[in-house]
């Protein structure tokens, strides 16, 4: 079954005085379509580039500082561009770059397990039955992406997928709608005078043909694999095996096109690079910008493997604020330029930044100088295409232990993230037993002043 969209009641009424005047669907509104696409009047196509912060940043130490409070910790805060805001002071770059940011200070989840609540907010539901949902990058590249392009309209940059791995995947979709994976568990490269080569590991593995292939050796393989495939799916016309010929077709595309040489980060001037980071997360943000160049859809780039911190990079129940410190070294030039990037291109009008984690952590110091999970009140940021910027959105307690002002869940935030890319949050995909499944859970309301126009 086709997946449907619900229908709003002006949608109901315009279809309704069509019938009424008799007007046949079968060409006139084809034609109004393309006469509208040929207008000029549609709106720029959206992208998203989330950045993952796996093992839960701390909201404290992040965006929500609590200077005059004991639980405030031993960071200071700096002004950032817009009066009235203050930040963390291991994110200057940030600061400097406020007006585009819109801080909400008030999220409230209830999973302080990492896997439950990684699940949660990479989906918007929880694990439960046997609804197999998809994570958020399958969700929307479906709606915004194209079918047999070079590039796959998702892919995910060094993730974490240990914990929970089904909120990585493409769920009911199947895996027509799964990302491309790169850099996963990848080492960086060493170069020739013995420096870490990070470039080497975001690269697509084995597009190029096996050496000694001589000019239409490698064609000729491929055509005996499709003649072989097309007898198997004849016998077994199965979704799995389509699924796996798809595989093969986007693979091949990459082959034979110009589309691997976006994963080829030494195109980029050094000078650009060194602005980014030297890190797998600030190479990884480049090569999302270069991918949201090419038409990608959706890219996500997790901020993890920061020596000295642990896997989850920002689960720091230890030494909290030498990994913050540490984390924040590599968060903040990283998104800085990923922003003066997009802009200096003419495309973060165009262009959604998510930066969030399963959880914050909790504002009280553990006695491991550490702070532990915290789902209650915590922080995520939106910037870019659809945002308006420079402003904090909801209010945690002087002390950071609740939400004091606009208390925002998660199906509340996927719909603000639905619609700031131009779609229509209770727009339904039909689940893996048959029951439609919106894109924001029922009852969603938006965010409205996170969202620009």
């Amino acid at each position: 079954m086709r997946p449907f969209k619900r229908l709003s009641r002006r949608e109901l009424l315009r279809l309704s005085t069509f019938a009424s005047l008799g007007v046949s669907s079968s060409g006139w509104l084809r034609m109004l379509a393309q006469a509208a696409e040929n207008s000029g009047t549609q709106k720029p196509k959206r992208s998203c580039v989330l950045l993952w912060m796996s093992g839960g940043p701390a909201q404290t130490d992040t965006f929500d500082p609590k200077p005059e409070h004991e639980n405030g910790g031993e960071f200071s805060t700096i002004q950032t561009s817009v009066p009235g805001i203050q930040i963390a002071e291991h994110l200057p770059g940030l600061a400097k770059r406020a007006d585009d940011l819109a801080i909400i200070r008030s999220m409230s989840t209830k999973e302080g397990d990492h896997a439950r609540a990684t699940y949660l907010m990479r989906t918007g539901y929880l694990p439960q039955g046997p609804i197999q949902y998809p994570t958020l990058g399958s969700l929307l590249s479906r709606e915004l992406g194209t079918e047999g392009g070079e590039l796959p309209n998702f892919v995910s940059i060094a993730p974490n997928r240990f914990l929970s791995p089904r909120a990585f995947g493409p769920g009911f979709l199947g895996p027509a709608y799964a990302p491309l994976i790169v850099g996963e568990g990848a080492a960086p490269a060493v170069g020739p005078n013995g420096e870490m080569d990070i470039a080497a590991s975001l690269q697509v593995r084995n597009l190029s043909p096996r050496d000694g292939l001589v000019d239409g050796q490698n064609d000729a393989r491929l055509s005996l694999l499709n003649t072989l495939e097309d007898d198997f799916q004849a016998a077994r016309p199965d979704v799995t095996v389509t699924s796996h010929r798809n595989a093969y077709a986007q693979a091949v595309r990459m082959m034979r096109g110009s589309a691997a040489k976006a994963f080829d980060l030494e195109d980029e001037p050094a000078e650009l690079r060194e602005k980014y980071g030297d890190s797998q997360f600030g190479q990884g943000c480049l090569l999302a910008r270069r991918l949201v160049e090419r038409g990608v859809p959706f890219v996500e780039v997790t901020l993890s493997g920061v020596p000295d911190q642990p896997v989850l990079g920002w689960d720091t129940h230890q030494n909290n604020f030498d990994g913050v410190k540490s984390l924040c070294g590599v968060l903040d030039p990283a998104w800085s330029t990923l922003i003066d990037d997009l802009k200096e291109r003419g495309l973060l009008d165009s262009t959604l930044i998510v930066w969030m984690g399963e959880f914050g952590r909790t504002p009280k110091i553990n006695e491991n100088n550490g702070r532990d999970h915290f789902p209650a009140a915590w922080s995520t940021v939106l910037c870019g295409g659809g945002i308006r910027g420079g402003q904090v959105i909801g209010q945690s307690s002087p002390d950071g232990m609740t939400v004091a002002d606009r208390p925002v869940n998660t199906p509340n935030l996927i719909a603000t993230v639905c619609r700031a890319v131009g779609l229509d949050p209770e727009t339904q995909n039909m689940s893996n037993i048959g029951r439609p499944i919106p894109l924001a859970d029922h009852g969603a309301e938006p965010i409205e002043e996170a969202l620009a126009g």
